[in-house]
């Protein structure tokens, strides 16, 4: 291996196992163990859990990047934009039922830690918001499309939690057809 592949095989390992286990019970021999490397190659690349967080949530932020870029490419109208966010839910069911989401389960543990790096992990919401107040702005609803986008958050966090909680793919179907009508309905009104 190379040495940035290696540092991206510990990135990713890290990044699955502090989604499935948690940042807090996800100890270097456990990465280590999961890339198959010995603890000194592991240290050769990152010093103390920290630096891998950091490298797990710029992670994070690039990939959520070029999702939403993809889904500038993908959705005609800034409706069908949505709707792919809405559906990511569906799409991902199993491991949301699992796991939760992945950004969600993450700040929610780094927020009870009292952990430094919730700020970083929480931009990554920022950049759905933005995203997401930006295609209600393009549908017309300029003067509430940040409250809308908080609600699609709210929402999809929502359903994530209960997913996880429930484990039922009922319940997610019926949540996730419930917040693509409310989208309808919302789409068809326009700024007064």
């Amino acid at each position: 291996m190379t040495e940035k592949s290696t540092r991206d095989n510990i990135v990713e390992a890290a990044h699955q196992l502090f989604y499935e286990k948690g940042f807090d019970h996800t100890s270097f021999a456990d990465i280590a163990d999961a890339v198959n490397i010995s603890r000194g190659n592991f240290y050769y690349h990152f010093k103390t859990k920290d630096d891998i967080l950091k490298a797990v949530i710029d992670q994070r932020m690039a990939a959520t990047r070029d999702m939403l870029d993809a889904w500038e490419k993908e959705g005609n109208t800034p409706k069908e934009r949505i709707r792919c966010f809405i559906e990511i839910m569906i799409n991902n069911r199993a491991k949301i039922k699992k796991h939760g989401c992945p950004v969600g389960t993450l700040t929610s543990e780094l927020a009870k830690l009292g952990h430094p790096a919730l700020g970083e992990a929480n931009e990554i919401f920022t950049v759905f918001r933005d995203w997401l107040r930006r295609q209600f702005e393009q549908m017309g609803r300029t003067k509430d499309a940040d409250e809308l986008a908080l609600h699609v958050l709210a929402g999809s966090q929502g359903i994530a939690t209960l997913a996880s909680a429930f484990r039922d793919d009922k319940f997610i179907k019926r949540e996730v057809e419930a917040l693509g009508d409310w989208l309808d309905a919302v789409a068809s009104e326009t700024d007064a």
